[in-house]
């Protein structure tokens, strides 16, 4: 029997997941239709996209840059200008599925709507389940929505879980590429310059997630969101380095058997099993070329050179509203070395000084993480003066 087509609409559409997720629905035009766009600045990239696909909605969320962009008007579609109408967006009723592309804790509210709508979400922004990973997967089961991993290292946990009760995993290890420091001493990472930490050797992201690979962040934030999106421990989790990004995560059990789940490093693989699940179809991602010799590294993690890490465990062990206040001061300090405000290492030194000496609350509402989420950001830009 033919697949029914599904409903698409993708937030972000503009970043390199939103790009890529275009990429796969273009290969299986039949099963998947676009009908929501939206996108902060890029908004002349946003509208070859809305020409091409002629969505319902779009959504320009930076008011000021939609104001002052002269767009075309569509016939049939809705031009919107501000993150308000992302929560009709995502609340339409003939959208099937989300995917959460946006970057940063802006993220939240539209995928929480969308979860209160009982979509499916294809989970790219990791800040969702890091600053209210509690009260989001709560919102899931009672609105019986689907939460999906896009990451690639998520991606790989829950294909490799499978069905599996949880009380028969023993560990599940999340791999790291190392960015590009993973050989830098204490020393040289103080040295550390705008242009070399943007130059991650594996993958091509945008600026603000490939700073967080070269501190690491961007792993201390995945095992937050692991431990919300699995139901898992902190003990239960763990980190390796693997430069050649072909192992993207691997779960132990407790009769010792290791299942990983491996692939070239294309976010299209992992974007399309969030889109096609349970099934899977041909991809356009990246094939394993297995005429050749390779060698996959699994090297253990350096927390004194990388303290992020640590950083990451500590929050996913107390919960509360630990995670908003390390996103928030996390973004606002890489804003700030990117500027060239403050030093790299400044960047997680920045981040621990905020988390000590904020107000900790074990069980917060979403209005007060977002209160928190803005007092953070308002600590770091104090700490910078200090």
């Amino acid at each position: 029997m033919g697949q029914a087509t599904k409903n698409i609409a993708i937030l972000g559409s503009t970043g390199s997941i939103g790009t890529n997720t275009i990429e796969v629905i273009r290969s299986c035009l039949s099963r998947f239709r676009i009908v929501g766009l939206s996108a902060h600045t890029s908004l002349d990239e946003l509208y070859s996209q809305v020409q091409e696909f002629e969505p319902e909605w779009v959504v320009g969320t930076c008011r000021t840059a939609w104001d002052e962009f002269q767009h075309p008007v569509l016939k049939d579609t809705a031009n919107l200008g501000g993150t308000e109408h992302l929560d009709s967006l995502v609340r339409a009723d003939n959208v099937d599925i989300v995917v959460a592309a946006m970057v940063g804790s802006a993220g939240l509210a539209s995928t929480y709507a969308a979860i209160e709508s009982g979509k499916r979400i294809a989970l790219a922004n990791k800040e969702t389940l890091v600053m209210a990973g509690r009260q989001v997967m709560a919102a899931a089961r009672l609105n019986q929505a689907e939460i999906l991993p896009v990451d690639s290292e998520h991606s790989a946990v829950f294909q490799a879980l499978g069905e599996t009760p949880l009380e028969q995993v023993s560990r599940v290890v999340l791999t790291a590429s190392g960015g590009p420091f993973r050989d830098f001493s204490s020393a040289d990472l103080k040295n550390v310059t705008i242009q070399q930490a943007l130059a991650h050797p594996t993958w091509r992201m945008g600026k603000k997630i490939s700073i967080d690979s070269a501190t690491m962040m961007n792993k201390a934030l995945e095992i937050i969101e692991a431990r919300w999106l699995f139901d898992l421990p902190p003990e239960k989790l763990g980190v390796v380095v693997h430069p050649q990004s072909i192992v993207h995560s691997l779960v132990e059990f407790i009769d010792g058997s290791v299942v990983t789940q491996m692939s070239p490093p294309d976010m299209k693989l992992p974007i399309q099993y969030a889109l096609t699940y349970p099934e899977r179809c041909t991809s356009p991602a990246q094939k394993t070329d297995w005429t050749q010799a390779v060698c996959h590294e699994l090297i253990p993690a350096d927390f004194e050179r990388f303290p992020a890490l640590e950083l990451g465990f500590e929050v996913a062990r107390q919960g509360g509203t630990t995670g908003a206040v390390l996103n928030a001061a996390n973004e606002a300090a890489v804003e700030a070395f990117l500027n060239g405000q403050i030093g790299f290492t400044d960047i997680v030194a920045s981040c621990r000084t905020i988390l000590d000496h904020h107000e900790f609350d074990p069980n917060p509402d979403l209005n007060e993480l977002i209160k928190i989420d803005a007092w953070a950001r308002q600590e770091i830009a104090k700490w910078i003066l200090a």
